[in-house]
């Protein structure tokens, strides 16, 4: 396994728990947020300029955990069957097809969409089903993993195989928590407007 993957280089390390730090930031915040409006009040009481600020810093967040794993999959071997021109040019499709999820999802939401605005109490009007929700349930998550993926396979890294399964792991555990939470909100949202609210 050790020719496979280099498990005394810091960087894999650091790569993992970026993975597994992001998700887990972002959902403590907006528990708190919705539970104490604490990024509001750091914002003087302004919950859209407040899912603005969270936006900003989940997003920088995801940048350096990128850079991250680029710097991770660098000083990893590379193994012949991930070089065969099949395997690497297959990350191609891979990676359009994750950043194509991506990127409409985000436009299909808008930033407080995107960004947990919810937990703000920023409540769309309905749910999203047309592209990409209409294909997948979780659109950015699947996306953002098939980018992973894509990377591993593009530079032949058996260790960005590993990560790519950690970054998964992470996003299902995560949608155990969002998506009944997320749920109750707009559940709520309806039981009020049913009593006139």
């Amino acid at each position: 396994m050790s020719n496979l993957v280099d498990f005394s280089q810091p960087s894999l390390w650091i790569s993992a728990a970026s993975i597994l730090f992001n998700p887990t930031f972002w959902n403590i915040a907006a528990q708190q947020e919705y539970h104490n409006k604490i990024i509001t009040k750091i914002f003087g009481g302004n919950a859209r300029l407040g899912c603005y600020g969270l936006a900003v810093t989940i997003f920088s967040l995801g940048i350096f955990r990128d850079y991250l794993y680029n710097e991770a999959l660098a000083v990893q071997p590379t193994h012949p069957t991930l070089l065969n021109p099949l395997v690497k040019y297959s990350a191609i499709p891979l990676f359009l097809t994750g950043n194509t999820l991506v990127l409409t999802s985000m436009w299909a939401l808008g930033v407080t969409g995107t960004y947990l605005g919810d937990y703000f109490g920023i409540l769309m009007d309905a749910p999203v089903t047309s592209f990409p929700f209409n294909v997948s349930s979780a659109p950015m998550y699947h996306g953002s993993t098939l980018s992973f993926l894509a990377t591993a396979l593009w530079y032949g890294k058996p260790a960005g195989l590993i990560l790519t399964g950690i970054v998964a792991t992470a996003y299902s555990v995560a949608r155990r928590w969002e998506d009944p939470f997320t749920d109750m909100i707009y559940a709520k949202r309806e039981d009020a407007r049913k009593k006139g609210i």
